[in-house]
């Protein structure tokens, strides 16, 4: 696997070449496809071998979060081609009328290698099956370092042990904090129940004096540093963390979590959604599917690809776990806009406490 340090050179690289690309008429000879991506979520050979293969320039831009992207989305200030969102914003923006519908004969990779089950498990969020189509899953667990935490780490509670103050990375996210809280508690992480959601609100705020910070990307690299001893974190980082530092393992908590797919799909806005239909081809071809797991570390839904991994038996069981027999697994869905108000009200309250 690569090192990220030289991941976020090349990304960066990569990155300026292609925006510069963007300026006057400098698309390639078959035209461009702009993509709006997570950071770090491609590997940039995939990006230069699908300019060589295809003639299409890509124009590459990131986001660090859903509710970064979205806004730019909705207001149609920027003409992407193709997104990459996780499992209910995908939903929020069928429902506001922001998507293409995804000509799938155009998209024959996605049939022939991404599993049916990650297909079957999207209708959650893409009832039709007509907007989206996997990239990369996951799950979200408990990173801890082995030299600092000596109990079993089986439970969300322990990220409410006194012992531990100033040790404990969560996520920047309201989503994913609360659903801590809410599994914790027993709660779905879909609740909408404001008597729950107080109870998930007030834990927060009694677990917030513990909390070291709330991060995103960087509880990856504080994890590897030693810089505390217990962080919630996505399983695809996980992975990468564990192969960083050997000391560090991850667990799934027994009373639950999210199970989460980030899918590609097309905005309405599209200028080059045949080119987009062309990339998102392309990216679920085995061996690119391949490549983009080497690079990320998060889990691929090209069952093709999968059978290439060559992983020992304790990551692979993180990488792709049989989510069938885990308890609680849950996927996030759209709340509505007064689920979301409800939340992000109660998530200001934990973060202004």
């Amino acid at each position: 696997m690569k090192k990220r340090v030289l991941a976020t050179l090349l990304v960066a690289m990569i990155l300026a070449s292609a925006l510069m690309s963007g300026c006057g008429n400098r698309d390639g000879p078959n035209g461009r496809v702009v993509v709006y991506n997570w950071g770090e979520y491609v590997d940039p050979d995939v990006l230069k071998m699908f300019e060589e293969e295809t003639g299409i320039r890509v124009i590459y831009d990131e986001y660090e979060t859903n509710e970064i992207m979205y806004p730019k989305i909705e207001s149609g200030s920027s003409n992407y081609d193709v997104l990459c969102p996780s499992d209910y914003m995908i939903q929020k923006l069928i429902e506001n009328d922001l998507l293409r519908e995804i000509n799938f004969d155009n998209v024959p990779n996605a049939k022939q290698h991404i599993g049916a089950e990650y297909f079957e498990r999207s209708r959650e969020f893409d009832p039709t099956g007509r907007f989206s189509v996997p990239y990369k899953w996951g799950t979200i667990g408990i990173l801890y370092n082995k030299t600092m935490v000596h109990e079993p780490v089986d439970s969300w509670a322990i990220l409410w042990d006194q012992k531990y103050a100033d040790s404990i990375l969560m996520q920047d996210s309201v989503r994913d904090a609360f659903m801590v809280a809410l599994r914790l508690n027993g709660f779905s992480m879909n609740s909408v129940n404001e008597e729950e959601l107080t109870i998930a609100k007030d834990a927060l705020i009694a677990q917030k004096p513990l909390v070291q910070a709330y991060v995103v990307d960087q509880v990856r690299d504080k994890m590897i540093g030693g810089e505390a001893a217990l962080g919630v974190i996505y399983s695809g980082e996980a992975l990468f963390t564990m192969w960083e530092n050997p000391d560090l393992a991850f667990a799934i908590p027994k009373e639950g979590t999210n199970v989460w797919i980030d899918s590609w799909v097309i905005p309405k806005n599209s200028e080059n959604p045949e080119n987009a239909e062309i990339f998102i081809n392309f990216m679920a071809r085995p061996d690119i599917a391949l490549m983009n797991f080497e690079y990320i570390t998060y889990s691929t839904p090209n069952v093709t690809a999968r059978a290439m991994v060559d992983l020992e038996p304790h990551y692979y069981a993180i990488a792709f776990p049989d989510i069938a027999n885990i308890y609680g697994i849950e996927t996030f869905r759209f709340l509505g806009q007064a689920g979301e108000e409800l939340y992000n009200r109660m998530w200001r309250e934990v973060k202004s406490w």
